[in-house]
């Protein structure tokens, strides 16, 4: 019974399903009413469903995180960790500003690395916007609270995007004499960003992390409801795939 009432809630109470399923009963009414534009409008009603599932988003997502594998051992001498976003104000344990779930899950995997290899963490992330964190700033506060040394962490403040990501990151390789950096970020920009540090002729070994879905497919029935973090999924793979469209320009 719950699970009926959840499925009802979700598909009709909540978007997206709340407005594909108005948008359902509207093609409804307009072929009652042999209206014009019906069929341009259930297609567009059933793009939305479809883009909107789970089944579909992680599929998707799967295009991009399936790329590249952390490698069974580490040997770089330094750790590059990309930021992916920050309040600026929010109250935390140590300072203010809190990073968002993609960039803490980076910061998780970069302080593991750091600790099993023994390599300093460089943090590359500005400050974007002008309500979101100093994201270098906020990571290395998050860092000192977890143990790792000060003298093991690089800040880079600078970087509003991933290309600025590589370019102000080789800056300090060549700077300190890095030789062999392993790239953190999110399995699905990970292309991306190999693909931007080579422009600037790095070689990077990535290691992806804030996995989105599972490596492998395991169906059942509530993939196909449609969700919000679904459609959030959707979206962030078709800005990735842009991105890597844009590469070679920007």
């Amino acid at each position: 019974m719950l699970v009926l009432i959840k499925f009802l809630y979700i598909t009709f109470l909540l978007p997206p399903g709340l407005f594909i399923a108005a948008l359902t009963l509207l093609c409804v009414w307009l072929n009652r009413r042999k209206q014009r534009g019906v069929r341009a409008l259930a297609v567009i009603t059933g793009l939305l469903y479809l883009i909107s599932t789970p089944l579909f988003g992680d599929w998707f997502m799967r295009s991009l995180e399936s790329r590249y594998h952390p490698p069974e051992t580490v040997s770089g001498d330094v750790i590059v960790m990309l930021g992916g976003g920050a309040t600026a104000d929010t109250p935390n344990v140590h300072g203010k500003g809190h990073l968002s779930g993609s960039a803490a899950n980076r910061l998780l995997t970069a302080a593991q690395l750091h600790y099993s290899t023994g390599a300093p963490i460089i943090i590359s992330g500005g400050q974007v916007f002008a309500n979101t964190g100093k994201e270098a700033e906020i990571a290395r506060h998050i860092l000192l609270g977890l143990g790792v040394s000060d003298s093991k962490i690089i800040v880079e403040g600078q970087s509003l995007n991933t290309t600025d990501n590589a370019r102000f990151t080789k800056e300090i390789l060549e700077e300190r004499g890095f030789t062999s950096p392993v790239l953190v970020t999110s399995a699905f920009h990970m292309e991306r960003s190999v693909q931007q540090f080579a422009k600037y002729n790095m070689i990077v070994t990535p290691y992806p992390t804030d996995y989105q879905t599972n490596t492998r497919l395991i169906f059942e029935w509530h993939q196909l409801w449609p969700r919000a973090d679904a459609f959030y999924n959707t979206q962030l793979a078709i800005k990735e795939y842009l991105g890597l469209m844009a590469v070679r320009w920007f």
